[in-house]
Formats: C-alpha cells, structure tokens, sequence
C-alpha cells in the first residue's frame, strides 16, 4: 500500500470518529448554561486544517498538535483570539433584524460599567440586535481583566465600540455624567441613523423586547424626549448651591461636599430641575446637548455639583426650543425601576416575580 492511500485511509478514520462524536454529543441533552465564558479558538475548530498540515509535514502543525495537547492549561492562550462563532452560537445571539419596524428605527445604547462581567454579558446578550449601535464606557479605575473581558465582548460585534477616553468614575461625580458625553460624542459620528439613544449601567436588565421599546417610543412619545423629574426642590438644592469635589484613592471614591459656595448663578438663566439620571433622548437633541451654547455652558457650571446627571438632563429638556423638549414633562416616562438595597424590607421586599412597568430595571444596588 502506498503512502498517499495510507494517509486517506488514516484521514478518513480520524473524520469518521470526529463525526461519531458530533453524533453522539447532539443526542444527548446540553446542560443548562452555569455561566459565561469567553472560549478561544480551541485544536476542534478546524480538524481538516489540522489533519492536512500534519500530513503534508507542516512545521507549525507539531507546534498545534503540542499545544492541543495541554489545551486545558489555565495560563495558555491569554492571548488568542476570541471563538466569537461559538459565543454567539451558544448564547443565541440575534444576528438578524427581526422586523422591518425594527430596521427602520435602530436605537444607540450607552453603558457605563466598572464590575460583574458575567451580568454584563447577560445584560448585554438581552439587549442586542444587529441594526442597533452600542458605546461601552469602561471605568478608567477597574481591572485590566475586566476591561480585557469587555474588549473581547466588543469585538465579536462591528457595531459595539469601547468610548476611545474612559473616565475616573466617582458615584455622584461629574465623571458619570462625563462619561455619557463621552459616548454620545462618538455616537454622533456614527453611520448608524439611530433614532434614540438610552443609557444603562452594567446592572440594569430589560422589561421590554427591543421591537416593544421601539413601539413604545413611536407611539407613546413620538420624537419626545423622556427625562422624568420636576422643578428642584429644596431638599436637594445644596447639591448645585455648594461646590462639590471627587476624591479617588486606590481603596475608594467619593464625592466631598465643601463649605464653600459657588460662584455664579445658573448659566443663561435656566431654571434646574431634578430627576433621573437615565433618559431616552432623541439623536436631535443630542446634537443640541454637543453643539448648544446652553448645553454646553450648563456642562461646564455643573462640574464642582452633585450627581450632575440628575439635573443636566431634565434641565435641558424643559428648554422649549430643545428638540423633542417636553417642558410641562414631570416623572412620567418609567424609564427604570429601581430597588435600593438599603431600602430592603422598608420601602420594599427584593425583587419578586412581577415585573414593575418600565423600560429597564436595575438590579438592587
């Protein structure tokens, strides 16, 4: 027997065990998923390729083959690439418009996270759909894994993007608020005609399907803008009376109120309203928020405040020029409901199987 028949003979020996084994694995029932995890390319993805390169004599097939071998090492492959077929294939990503409706009104999507990649992914995984445009800020102060794990995410996606300047983020600072300008810059630029964009943190999860929140938004709102809140009451005024400044060490950050007054009254006039932080805006009034000199003055008097994002947009919204402003607008919208952990068994009892009404929900925190 000749070498050439031996080597088909063996090529057609290794196939038929490779196809009993993806026979017998599809008839047996996959466990229930435990978790995410991002998989690299692993020696089975490409068996013909492997067999080939061994059999032709190929240097880097002994370098595979040695490498297949001590796959489960935990340290190997830290910077292979991402098996994104595979992930996406096992999580059932959406790869394809559901609907007309949905094609012809893609929604942009902010997130600002800093921890928890697995509920990340989650989160992520609900709220994807192939037309949308997604901006991911990643906090400047958290692990290079978790970053790495995100960037990974991103990459399996052409319209996911990381935010290109990532912020310091203190809880109540500026930085948050920063952060969401930092992607709706990018997001203007985009080729995507997104028609809304929202914004989310990493631990937020959807009440809605993507082609619901778009039915809701044509019908219920109609270019409006959705920015819950009322005229600032008095409880809350010394965060915009007071000068406030964030302070970031290795082990903590927060913001510090001062005794010192602020200089100035609010720019043009305007009168400050408190609401949400989380909003729905229209990409016409985002351009306004990035190019208006109200916006813009707003932004920069709103720095040494407390949790600016809790009165920058709700202000800007009831400007009556604004585009899709709604100034008579108080806290109807629903835009997310929340259960304060600290709040546990006295405005609340955790989270149960009803769902409130609302767009997105956040998980206690």
């Amino acid at each position: 027997m000749n070498s050439a028949k031996l080597n088909f003979l063996l090529c057609a020996a290794v196939s038929a065990v490779i196809c009993l084994c993806i026979y017998i694995t599809s008839k047996v029932k996959s466990p229930a998923p435990q978790g995410w995890k991002f998989d690299c390319a692993e020696c089975g993805d490409y068996p013909g390729e492997l067999c080939a390169a061994l059999f032709q004599g190929k240097p880097a097939a002994a370098v595979i083959g040695a490498e297949c071998e001590q796959i489960h090492r935990p340290e190997g492959g830290a910077d292979a690439p991402v098996n994104c077929s595979g992930l996406l294939a096992a999580h059932s990503y959406i790869t394809e418009t559901l609907s007309q409706e949905e094609a012809d009104f893609p929604l942009a999507y902010i997130l600002a996270v800093h921890k928890d990649l697995q509920t990340l992914e989650w989160l992520f995984r609900a709220i994807y759909a192939p037309q949308n445009v997604y901006c991911i800020h990643v906090d400047n102060k958290t692990s290079a894994d978790f970053r790495q794990g995100v960037q990974e995410l991103a990459g399996c996606f052409g319209n996911v993007f990381l935010a290109s300047r990532a912020e310091n983020v203190v809880y109540g600072g500026f930085s948050r608020l920063q952060a969401d300008i930092n992607c709706m810059e990018e997001l203007a630029l985009s080729r995507v005609k997104w028609k809304y964009a929202l914004n989310l943190c990493g631990q937020d999860y959807p009440l809605k399907t993507n082609r619901e929140l778009v039915q809701h938004l044509k019908s219920q709102w109609k270019n409006k803008n959705i920015t819950p809140g009322i005229l600032q009451p008095d409880h809350v005024k010394q965060r915009t009376t007071h000068v406030h400044r964030e302070y970031i060490s290795p082990a903590e950050s927060y913001v510090i109120k001062t005794q010192v007054k602020k200089a100035g009254s609010v720019p043009h006039g305007l009168k400050l309203y408190f609401g949400s932080a989380y909003y729905a805006l229209t990409r016409e009034f985002v351009n306004f928020v990035l190019r208006d000199k109200r916006a813009k003055d707003l932004l920069q008097w709103s720095r040494d405040t407390y949790s600016p994002d809790e009165h920058y947009w709700v202000t800007l919204n009831r400007i009556a020029d604004a585009p899709g402003a709604d100034p008579n607008a108080e806290w109807e919208g629903n835009i997310r409901s929340i259960k304060w952990l600290d709040q546990a068994r006295v405005s609340h009892n955790g989270c149960k199987d009803k769902c409130p009404k609302a767009l997105h929900r956040s998980i206690l925190k």
